[in-house]
């Protein structure tokens, strides 16, 4: 099973944690970062074992076929459960940012693909940062 978590938008987009804005690594606006993560079998078996959600459609590939898609699926919600890194980590379009109190309310588009073209879940995140500098680190899955 694959699943690619990417923006559906390339404007500006960024390697990991590096900022196109003026002020080296500052997030701003429009700063785009991907990350792609793929799902082993092993990674939906154990969702499956601590959700229950034991539904064909994840662990059958004739089942999923017949219910109409290419292939067995990832679970929405373990597909979801990627969000709170993702957002920690910046991989997100930044779409507002405003200050409060000496911290930071950013809104991020969260888009997630399958394969990288199959728009499977979108929506948008808040997160209160403490600065909007950053620091260049690499993130990697196990």
């Amino acid at each position: 099973m694959r699943m690619l978590v990417k923006p559906l938008f390339f404007r500006n987009v960024l390697p990991l944690r590096c900022f196109s804005s003026s002020v080296p690594n500052m997030l701003k606006i429009g700063d785009i970062l991907r990350q792609t993560r793929i799902f082993s079998n092993e990674d939906v078996c154990q969702y499956s074992k601590v959700t229950c959600d034991v539904n064909p459609l994840h662990f059958d590939k004739e089942s999923a076929r017949n219910a109409g898609f290419e292939d067995r699926l990832v679970h929405g919600m373990l597909v979801a459960s990627l969000f709170p890194r993702i957002i920690s980590s910046h991989f997100v379009q930044v779409v507002n940012l405003r200050e409060n109190k000496k911290r930071y309310m950013a809104k991020f588009s969260t888009k997630c693909f399958k394969n990288g073209e199959i728009l499977v879940l979108s929506g948008e995140a808040t997160a209160i940062l403490p600065t909007l500098t950053m620091e260049l680190v690499r993130s990697e899955f196990k």
